[in-house]
């Protein structure tokens, strides 16, 4: 049976598609091991288990999404995608190729990680919206959601490998190497740019001028009710519920007194769920409705999180949360697509991940305080209660839109 017969990995049955995943997967386990040294870096080398120092490094990196929100997605909707890629991606290697060389020569100060987040996350921030965008490129909306949770899969499949690679890699020869090996691993995404058979590409409509720009996105999300209510329950969990740099290290250091591979297996056992969970949903569409069950499911597993009493528990707890995290963010990127006009795609996404990853600056330092001054376990907490409340947004606007059909229907009848 072929790959595209198979229906999970139908996506796979298109060259395009199949070429981009196998560089992505590449990328992707440089992203984490990346991650997570930076991570041990700062928590343990640069400065005495300083969870608001990590805090800070999050907001930093992830900043820009808010900041550069009027330009990046106006760029994904009028420039070439995968053009513009070559670009982000090779300026992102880049990045992490110095980091390395400063970190492997031990010149490497806390400032200078601020610094590189800052740069990194301004790189990202114009690379996810085209990024995500491009996938409908690749294969089309008929296959988009299924490509999306293909994409997940290999981003969490990705997560599973990278941070115990890079648990092993800081423990033997120093975070360096790790972050010179992510800037290496972006040669596979380029070299899969470079390959990609243009001519099979399904390029969507483009916004051919600058009018409106940045403000025509906000008003069309403005005047549909149900992107609004999937940016705020994005904007609550990603305020204060996907702050795992500093949920998982700080457990592990501070509460298991765990080493740089204890740590790096926490964030790799993480990825299991998520896999999982990508695999199934890749076989039929999301409805809203698995936003509110996703959301509700998020604040029940960082609860379990925060009471785990040991290592191995709190191991098994961190499955769910990555199941449930898959839940949320997928049917988000899906709904989201899928639902809008192809010209305003690229804002639109623009807007998604600026809400969901912008929130960090305000999130991440009051979750590291949180961890510092009451302990890891009530950090978890505060994700618990991003989750629960998330998914009050997604009940109130699933009784508001029965409401809304429910009047339409009397009116329909009235005539």
């Amino acid at each position: 049976m072929s790959a595209r017969a198979s229906g999970v990995f139908r996506s796979l049955g298109v060259f395009n598609y199949r070429l981009w995943a196998a560089g992505a997967f590449v990328s992707n386990v440089g992203t984490w091991v990346q991650g997570t040294a930076q991570d041990w870096l700062v928590l343990t080398q640069l400065t005495d288990r300083d969870a608001s120092a990590v805090g800070l490094v999050m907001a930093l990196q992830f900043a820009p999404q808010l900041l550069l929100l009027p330009w990046t997605g106006l760029a994904a909707d009028r420039f070439n995608r995968r053009r513009l890629l070559i670009v982000t991606q090779a300026t992102m290697g880049a990045l992490a190729l110095a980091l390395g060389a400063l970190t492997v020569a031990g010149a490497v100060q806390l400032w200078h990680v601020y610094v590189f987040a800052f740069l990194f996350g301004s790189a990202a921030a114009f690379d996810a919206p085209v990024r995500q965008t491009f996938v409908s490129e690749l294969v089309g909306d008929d296959d988009l959601h299924n490509a999306v949770a293909l994409n997940s899969t290999s981003f969490n499949a990705a997560r599973m490998i990278g941070p115990a690679v890079s648990g092993v890699v800081i423990a033997a020869i120093g975070s360096g190497w790790a972050f010179l090996i992510n800037g290496a691993s972006f040669a596979a995404v380029l070299i899969a740019l470079a390959l990609l058979r243009i001519s099979e590409l399904r390029p969507s409509a483009r916004a051919v001028s600058a009018k409106g720009g940045f403000a025509a996105g906000v008003r069309y999300v403005w005047g549909r009710p149900d992107l609004k209510a999937i940016l705020g329950m994005l904007f609550i969990i990603g305020t204060f519920g996907l702050n795992f740099p500093i949920f998982v290290s700080t457990m592990a250091v501070s509460v298991f007194h765990a080493d740089a591979r204890g740590y790096g297996l926490l964030s790799s056992v993480m990825a299991i769920g998520p896999v999982a969970g990508a695999l199934i949903g890749a076989r039929r569409r999301p409805q809203f409705s698995t936003l509110a069950i996703g959301a509700a499911a998020l604040g029940a597993s960082f609860t379990l999180a925060a009471i785990a009493p040991g290592y191995w528990s709190f191991a098994a707890s961190l499955v769910l949360v990555g199941w449930a995290t898959l839940i949320v963010t997928n049917a988000t990127n899906s709904l989201m697509q899928l639902s809008t006009e192809p010209a305003m795609r690229g804002r639109v996404m623009a807007l998604r991940v600026g809400i969901a990853l912008g929130g960090a600056p305000i999130g991440a330092p009051i979750v590291g305080w949180v961890a510092n001054h009451w302990g890891p376990r009530w950090a978890l907490g505060v994700g618990a209660g991003s989750g629960f409340a998330a998914a009050i947004v997604a009940v109130l606007a699933l009784t508001a839109t029965a409401a809304r059909n429910a009047g339409e229907a009397d009116d329909e009848l009235a005539i």
